[in-house]
């Protein structure tokens, strides 16, 4: 995710902070410091909200490790003002998978939840036996209201993560519990379904209580869920066609003795972002239009393309379906792989490929059903 930067790296997981991550600090200092009306006010809540985000790391890592246990990729973990994300490249395959994947989360809560009760139960106990309500002063700077408060957090961050609503941990659930009776693409239209039901409702609320958050929170799962329904369509629609089909296979290519003015003459007179570079029928590498406009800018005179070339190229094989490809670029963070049949070489294929091909399976799909709902469809 762009303007992020990592902090940690955790079980060969990468744990980054988006830049605006700094804006719910300040929004702790300044509403702690207004509170108590000093600098120990503001430093007492920059440590909470460091705290609370410290659980929600806690909290993406317990999916992030179940996810690795099952062999989904997970290439990031990135904390943001509203929470946090794990990046994993693919979802799972099985619904089993998916369910003990996204209960991981909630139950790391759980246990954290459990932990604090023993110091929490402890204080609340004392408070009642010397008459002093049943919590402390919930707006004093001590140990006691960091905990309480961090305690209360985590239960509102289960209660509010298992709501059956894309993109939270209970939309998923629900999507693995009707993935295992109606299959997983129906499920993932039932589930977004009611979790853009959920998101009107909670808009709707926020609007008249006049809760900015809760009106915030209600567009992200709204259009979290649609995104997830288009990728689960996405995904049904690709696995009906395989890579061998999908790669350009009038492409120009270059030659190992070629320099960048040819590639420069290719670009002038085509659309092709990507050459292969070629000695006979092996292929060397990629020469991107991203790198020879680099090379111009930077590089004098006409060096060879094997210079500026790229030679860490994915490898996808024909028979993979264009769901496969497309997760295997995402896997190793790659825009371009190089289509193979045993050791025979193809062609390339990138992103922009499949997701063209997707748009035109989809529109030759709906326009299938349409014919068959129409009875124009002849033996």
């Amino acid at each position: 995710m762009g303007w992020s930067f990592r902090i940690a790296r955790v079980a060969g997981i990468d744990i980054k902070v988006h830049i605006t991550f700094f804006l719910i600090l300040v929004l702790a200092a300044v509403q702690w410091g207004g509170i108590t009306g000093g600098a120990d006010g503001a430093l007492f809540g920059v440590v909470l909200m460091i705290l609370l985000f410290a659980c929600v790391t806690l909290h993406e890592l317990g999916h992030s490790l179940a996810a690795r246990f099952f062999g989904v990729p997970v290439r990031e973990i990135t904390l943001l003002p509203l929470g946090g994300v794990a990046v994993m490249t693919k979802n799972p395959e099985k619904p089993l998978h998916e369910l003990i994947i996204a209960a991981a989360g909630p139950l790391v809560n759980v246990v954290i939840v459990g932990l604090l009760f023993i110091p929490v139960g402890a204080q609340v106990r004392m408070n009642l036996l010397d008459g002093r309500g049943l919590l402390p002063d919930l707006t004093s700077i001590s140990l006691s209201t960091l905990l309480v408060w961090l305690f209360a957090a985590n239960v509102s961050m289960i209660v509010f993560n298992l709501i059956p609503a894309f993109p939270l941990d209970g939309g998923r659930i629900l999507r693995a519990l009707l993935a295992m009776a109606v299959g997983f693409a129906r499920a993932t239209r039932i589930a977004s379904a009611i979790g853009q039901i959920i998101a009107v409702g909670l808009g709707v609320f926020g609007v008249v209580s006049g809760n900015f958050l809760l009106v915030l929170t209600a567009v992200f799962i709204f259009f979290g869920a649609s995104q997830e329904n288009s990728a689960a369509q996405s995904k049904t629609v690709l696995v009906t066609q395989k890579i061998g089909d999908t790669y350009n296979k009038h492409a120009l290519t270059l030659q190992i003795g070629d320099r960048i003015s040819r590639a420069v003459d290719f670009i002038l007179t085509s659309y092709q972002p990507d050459f292969a570079v070629m000695q006979g029928s092996k292929l060397l590498g990629v020469l991107t239009r991203e790198d020879v406009l680099r090379t111009l800018a930077t590089t004098p005179g006409d060096p060879y393309v094997t210079e500026v070339m790229q030679r860490d190229i994915a490898r996808l094989d024909a028979d993979d379906a264009l769901d496969i490809a497309r997760d295997k670029l995402r896997e190793g963070g790659s825009r371009l792989g190089a289509v193979y049949r045993g050791g025979e070489y193809l062609g390339l294929v990138n992103l922009d490929d499949i997701g063209e091909a997707f748009a035109v399976l989809a529109f030759v799909q709906i326009n299938r059903q349409k014919a068959v709902g129409g009875g124009t469809v002849k033996p």
